[in-house]
């Protein structure tokens, strides 16, 4: 799932960081960073786009108002150096609120909020003469310390949640990726991968054995739970498997 945002910094440093830092996730598409609220606001009535970086204290008007006169509101993360907007940024329902100088780590944290917010939030359908499907690409990039990994989804066996990380199992290695699995989920092609546990999704290309209330990927053995048995009886029936 690729999200879309837009960055709203009158600081050109502080706009600089939030660039590089969009940049380094591979599922962030960042629109445009502008450095007025006003320009911010003509940029979204021509796209709108899933997420909102917003600073607070701006010329012109503040990242508040122009929170509050916005039409149609995105997901926003506020950005402010000043401690004390916090509480009014929590009563106009933002998503997350960081403070300056901001980390890489605080960060990604605050992406990955908004992006299980959007993977459990259906978006609007588009009109019919809008609609313009694209092929869903056969990899993805996904960040392993401080690079850059392509990951094939045919490399994949399954992919392992580890709180606030995932660990994907592919059939050269083992990559750890600051990401939810409900994140990465939503990313994953639904007619090769199913979800069979809170903490494990598998590639149907990478089951070797289905048993009662497990598969066997290699010599993993992975559990299938009471949440997810019916929804992966219905995907192995569906792709003219009959399970034990």
């Amino acid at each position: 799932m690729i999200i879309t945002c837009l960055i709203v910094e009158d600081e050109p440093l502080a706009r600089n960081l939030l660039t590089d830092y969009v940049r380094k996730v591979p599922y962030l598409q960042l629109i445009s960073a502008c450095s007025s609220p006003l320009a911010a606001l003509e940029i979204l009535r021509e796209q709108p786009v899933d997420l909102l970086f917003l600073d607070i204290q701006m010329p012109e008007i503040t990242g508040i108002s122009l929170l509050k006169i916005l039409p149609k509101k995105p997901l926003v993360i506020l950005t402010t150096a000043y401690s004390e907007y916090a509480l009014e940024s929590y009563e106009l329902d933002v998503l997350d609120y960081l403070l300056k100088p901001i980390s890489l780590d605080r960060f990604l944290k605050a992406v990955a909020k908004a992006s299980d917010r959007l993977a459990v939030e259906p978006a609007a359908a588009p009109a019919p003469d809008k609609i313009s499907p694209e092929p869903l690409q056969p990899f993805v990039f996904v960040k392993d310390g401080t690079k850059l990994v392509k990951i094939r989804w045919r490399d994949i066996l399954y992919v392992e949640g580890l709180k606030d990380y995932v660990a994907i199992h592919t059939r050269q290695q083992r990559i750890v990726s600051l990401q939810r699995l409900k994140s990465l989920e939503a990313q994953l092609p639904a007619d090769q991968f199913i979800r069979i546990h809170h903490s494990y999704i598998v590639s149907l290309e990478g089951i070797d054995v289905i048993h009662k209330d497990k598969v066997q990927v290699g010599n993993v053995f992975l559990p299938i739970s009471d949440t997810y048995r019916k929804a992966f009886k219905d995907f192995i029936e569906r792709n003219h498997i009959q399970p034990d």
